[in-house]
């Protein structure tokens, strides 16, 4: 399984361009051979997922019943411009315009690349620092909620 970490500061230029950054393709050694896949996140932000992480999601969406209007929805909004990635002979990645103004990110603007687990999470810069401007006890809340009887739901009680 991929485990990316970190978060890299960017910036897309006047092409829509991005320099993935050499630490963060250390973490994707066959990204050349393999590729990756952008696409939209469920916030204001696109996702890259590495080809083979993209797969496995393609795989779990063929699952879902087809018959069912609610997951032919969710087939359609997720995958919704979804477009592979290749990176050029200096390590830069060209991101779709329609992607780009889906979420609000605009050409020769900062980013932020946010790993997380298996997938980067690409967002404006402005937009990312705003996502922390809430108050850090709303994050022990957050954390009190998600994680905190975690112990108890492995031991089955």
């Amino acid at each position: 399984m991929v485990q990316l970490l970190g978060e890299f500061d960017c910036k897309l230029d006047a092409k829509g361009r991005l320099m993935v950054p050499s630490s963060l393709k250390k973490q994707l050694p066959n990204v050349e051979q393999e590729g990756l896949v952008i696409n939209r996140g469920f916030e204001k932000h696109l996702v890259v997922y590495p080809k083979k992480v993209w797969e496995k999601i393609v795989e779990d969406l063929s699952k879902l019943n087809p018959y069912e209007q609610k997951n032919r929805e969710f087939i359609r909004l997720f995958t919704r411009g979804a477009t592979e990635l290749t990176l050029d002979a200096t390590g830069r990645v060209n991101l779709p315009n329609s992607l780009l103004e889906s979420v609000g990110i605009e050409i020769n603007t900062e980013l932020v690349l946010a790993c997380q687990f298996d997938k980067i999470e690409v967002w404006s810069k402005k937009s990312y620092e705003a996502l922390f401007d809430k108050d850090p006890a709303d994050f022990a809340l957050l954390a009190a909620e998600v994680m905190g009887d975690k112990n108890r739901r492995e031991d089955g009680k």
